[in-house]
């Protein structure tokens, strides 16, 4: 019972802070460099996320050739600012990872 009394609790805050800010957003006016400065918070969130996974994948820090997720997310950086085509750049990362992880064990 503590359980569901707990997930109710947080699924009623998470509802309400996003409901509050919801309504009232439609008569708040944002400066332009702050709306330009929102538009970096998406790339910096995913930066925070993706960065740890591939630099520390065992929970040390592994910068040598032999670590799949820093060649594949090289190999994604490369085919990113190269083609700029967000399929290509998927799909190749992953062969990339998937064929070093095989060629060097």
């Amino acid at each position: 019972m503590n359980d569901w009394l707990l997930v109710g609790a947080m699924a009623l805050v998470t509802f309400s802070i996003r409901y509050v800010l919801l309504a009232v957003s439609g008569r708040i006016r944002l400066s332009p460099t702050l709306v330009r400065a929102l538009g970096y918070v998406p790339p910096v969130v995913l930066t925070a996320i993706v960065v740890p996974a591939v630099v520390l994948p065992e929970g040390e820090l592994w910068l040598g050739w032999h670590n799949a997720r820093l060649v594949g997310a090289i190999a994604c950086v490369a085919l990113a600012l190269g083609c700029q085509n967000l399929l290509l750049t998927i799909a190749g990362g992953m062969a990339v990872f998937w064929f070093w992880g095989w060629l060097v064990p």
